[in-house]
């Protein structure tokens, strides 16, 4: 679950008082109350001196920070590209960064290394055929058709079994191809061209193009009628088919499952989950109602897609101008480096995380952090022990699911072994490829044996952190335990307001309205009593209420059921992170540090963490389908229900920032 990012250096409205972290009175606004817009009033100033550079559809702590991570490993890869004698790992961390960036060869080289994959797919003569592409396909990291790969069975955790999902689609969900507003209607003629440009680019006649690409986009608005909605897709119940692979040709009679299943290295498959059995019902008729024709320019299609960053710049353009334009409004590519840099975090990521924790990761880093985490857990036992609306039989079962929590910080204890896989300074496009293919074979080798818990699901450099209910675990890369999100050096304050609130977070996701399905273990199994059940879906309806009230500049507003766990996850971490804090705090003197509370540079340091900018492009990309809400409803939303907050700084009821008795939200 994506959260925020980190910075080598002292967030920049913080100012060293020997050592601890100081607020500057300057960098608030003084024309904003924070009884009026929290959010506004700490952080306009800022927002106001940051315009979003021409590379980026947002620019906030995220990139400022991420932009010096990302610097720290780019000085990885140059030093491996230039090695004498290198080990392995090193051999692959340069060759794959030199070969990104040779940039002449890369120009020479155009579509040709794709050459027999397109060749291939422009002999499709039969359904079979298409179901074996499909299979390639997909063992290259192109998504087309449907969803497949390995998962934990949810309902026996222990044990890794075959997922197939809904997917297929070029744009980002499926409501892009059925809303009938006008600008979504733009949108989808925008699309289409760009599909048109794309298949002539790679040796369709214009004709052709023309024709293939209409074709393309009915045939993806099929898939798209046929998906669930992002918000069905929350539920982790009605998303779990387990079925025996024999009976899948009940469902997909004109799909060769075998064929597949061989082609994709998959043996003795016992069974699978289906996650929409509707969709791949509704897929099977289009396998042979849709013509062969379109089947074989939509694959041609998604397959150039897949690997148009990685191609000579005509493609690389045409791919930005639709998806970094017009979807999310960015005005310029990035540097080519910083592309390059992070096709090799996807491909290879955990030989860069290995280099980068030995460089820039302290052991005692590591300790604090986890003293962080169980202050924060004992806070979330205590106000699971003291819930009024939780009966007793719940509430036990809670705390146990609470203290089983495990905890991964910085890096995994087990690496990755990419040793097998062939990396050079050949064609860039060719490493992606190889990589892709090396990562997917590896995903589906896990079926059938039991889950490795040592697995982690980012990599160290990775400035994010996450909960995972199938394995009951919260995860905090190295890459975000860095100065703002953690400072070792700052007082309490600051880090319970910044990296304390990011693991009450991820510890509350346990109990959202998808993690409270999930029990110790991460089976998901219902283990609450209906009454307790009851009373939290009326509290999180509230959450539901209160998010979906709130609206962006072009009129949309936010999608509160989308949204839900993320803003449950907010509320409740902010305020487990303010009561460890004022734990941390007994028995201690109390200090102003430039005039300002502990409780008020907690609450400062929680708004700062949150400041962006954002282009209109990628506001509406973000509430159309990101299940986090904008970064002024992150602050705002929660804080507005929070009496410590109205405490911190004298907030009247009935301003914005002080919600009502009859509206407040309270969970946990």
């Amino acid at each position: 679950m994506k959260i925020i990012s980190f910075s080598f250096v002292a967030f920049s409205l913080f100012c060293t008082v020997g050592s601890q972290a100081a607020f500057t009175a300057k960098d608030f606004d003084p024309k904003v109350k924070p009884q009026d817009n929290f959010y506004t009033y700490v952080n306009s100033s800022w927002l106001k001196a940051n315009p979003i550079p021409p590379q980026y559809s947002s620019w906030g702590v995220f990139n400022e920070v991420n932009e010096r991570n990302i610097a720290a490993v780019h000085s990885i890869l140059v030093s491996a590209a230039s090695a004498t004698n290198p080990d392995k790992i090193t051999q692959q961390v340069g060759d794959f960064y030199a070969s990104g960036m040779d940039e002449k060869s890369v120009e020479t080289a155009g579509i040709n290394p794709l050459k027999s994959e397109l060749n291939s797919l422009s002999r499709l003569n039969s359904v079979s055929q298409v179901c074996e592409s499909i299979a390639h396909l997909h063992s290259l990291g192109v998504n087309v058709g449907f969803g497949f790969g390995s998962e934990q069975d949810p309902k026996n955790s222990v044990m890794m079994i075959a997922g197939v999902s809904q997917a297929g689609l070029g744009l980002p969900d499926r409501d892009y191809y059925l809303k009938t507003d006008a600008a979504s209607q733009k949108l989808r003629e925008k699309y289409l061209g760009h599909i048109n440009q794309i298949l002539v680019l790679s040796g369709y006649s214009e004709s052709d193009a023309k024709t293939a690409s209409s074709n393309i986009l009915t045939l993806e608005t099929e898939l798209a009628k046929i998906s669930k909605s992002n918000v069905e897709l929350r539920d982790p119940v009605s998303n779990y088919h387990k079925t025996l692979s024999s009976d899948l040709a009940k469902l997909t009679p004109d799909f060769d499952w075998n064929l597949y299943f061989s082609r994709t290295g998959l043996k003795n498959l016992d069974s699978i989950d289906v996650g929409q059995p509707d969709f791949l019902k509704g897929f099977d008729h289009l396998l042979t109602t849709i013509p062969l024709a379109t089947w074989q320019a939509y694959m041609h299609w998604h397959l150039i897609h897949a690997y148009a960053p990685y191609l000579s710049s005509v493609f690389v353009n045409a791919n930005f101008e639709f998806y970094g334009k017009t979807l999310s409004g960015a005005k310029e590519l990035r540097e080519r480096w910083k592309r390059v840099l992070s096709a090799e975090e996807g491909s290879i990521g955990e030989n860069l995380g290995k280099a980068y924790v030995a460089k820039y990761f302290p052991p005692e880093s590591k300790a604090r952090v986890l003293s962080l985490v169980s202050n924060l857990r004992a806070v979330l036992r205590d106000e699971i022990s003291h819930l009024e609306w939780m009966d007793a039989e719940t509430r036990t079962k809670a705390l146990v699911k609470l203290d089983a929590y495990g905890v991964k910080i910085g890096y995994p204890d087990k690496w990755i072994d990419y040793s097998s896989l062939t990396i050079d300074r050949g064609p860039y496009v060719l490493n992606v490829m190889r990589a892709n293919t090396f990562n997917v074979s590896r995903d589906l080798a896990k079926v059938g044996h039991l889950k490795d818990r040592t697995e982690w699901g980012m990599i160290p450099p990775e400035v994010n952190a996450y909960y995972d209910p199938t394995m009951n675990e919260i995860v905090f890369p190295a890459g975000i335990l860095q100065p703002p999100f953690f400072d070792p050096k700052a007082d309490d304050a600051i880090n319970y307001g910044s990296i304390g609130a990011v693991i009450g977070h991820e510890m509350t996701h346990g109990f959202d309205d998808e993690g409270r399905q999930f029990d110790p273990k991460g089976n998901l199994t219902d283990w609450w009593s209906a009454s307790s059940a009851k009373l939290f879906q009326e509290r999180a309806s509230g959450i539901v209420h209160q998010f979906s009230g709130y609206s962006i500049a072009s009129g949309q507003h936010v999608n509160g059921e989308l949204t839900q766990g993320e803003n449950i996850a907010d509320l409740g971490g902010v305020k487990i992170a303010y009561a460890a804090l004022e734990k941390a705090l007994e028995g201690k003197p109390r200090t102003l540090i430039d005039g300002y509370t502990e409780e008020q540079r907690f609450f400062f340091s929680y708004a700062l963490i949150w400041r962006e900018n954002m282009r209109p492009e990628a506001m509406a990309l973000q509430v159309n389908t990101d299940p986090h809400s904008p970064p002024e409803f992150r602050v705002n939303g929660p804080l507005s229900n929070l009496a410590q907050f109205w405490a911190a700084f004298n907030v009247p009821e009935g301003t914005p920032m002080h919600r009502t008795a009859k509206d407040n939200v309270t969970i946990w």
